[in-house]
């Protein structure tokens, strides 16, 4: 469908469907190629500030989804007392439950490359590598939902940062932003409330 055809409605309804989703299990409703394909399609086509793509994403299913919760969860372990350590380990277990994870990083090297050519902006360049991450994350959340996955977004930054690094050997200059959890559904979203609007828009003028 061509772009003159298409109306903003469909994407608005496209963002009503992407929820929060926490009950998940390993049963996906599309192959992994597509999951792939998906992850290839969203990197290339997210917007980034001069174009300087700095984001980088970390797919991992099966066994290694399942390393990176048992990881978290022995950082963890080091750090919450006993008396809040049950509900943490529930909280993680169900993330492992999942069938798999997208990892989300900034490129700093890309961030620096960016500095050196373009120093008038140099402090703002970091600002605007977080937001096209973030606009990655949500294109990429949302593309699952749409295909019939759940997931849910989370930061475990810095408790977790070292070890998957190391373990997945990837670049130093990768800092890790978040972790989007996904997998087939096994509950669905809970009602979502909604401060009222004349609290946060404010519009001006006319046509």
């Amino acid at each position: 469908m061509s772009a003159a055809k298409m109306s903003a409605d469909a994407l608005l309804q496209m963002a009503k469907t992407r929820r929060t989703i926490y009950a998940l299990n390993k049963t996906l409703p599309v192959p992994a190629a597509r999951i792939q394909e998906l992850v290839h399609q969203t990197t290339l086509h997210t917007p980034s500030s001069f174009n300087s793509q700095s984001s980088r994403v970390v797919v991992l299913l099966g066994a290694e989804h399942d390393k990176l919760w048992d990881m978290a969860a022995e950082a963890l372990r080091a750090v919450v007392p006993d008396d809040r350590w049950p509900a943490t380990a529930d909280r993680i277990a169900g993330f492992k439950a999942a069938a798999g994870s997208a990892l989300f990083f900034t490129d700093d090297d890309a961030v620096k490359e960016m500095q050196a050519k373009f120093p008038t902006y140099a402090d703002r360049f970091g600002p605007w590598a977080d937001q096209s991450n973030g606009m990655q994350q949500w294109l990429l959340w949302t593309a699952l939902e749409l295909e019939g996955l759940g997931a849910n977004l989370q930061h475990y930054s810095p408790l977790i940062d070292q070890k998957v690094a190391a373990t997945w050997k990837l670049p130093v200059s990768w800092k890790l932003n978040a972790q989007l959890v996904f997998g087939g559904k096994a509950g669905e979203a809970g009602e979502k409330q909604f401060k009222p609007l004349d609290e946060r828009v404010k519009f001006f003028g006319k046509a």
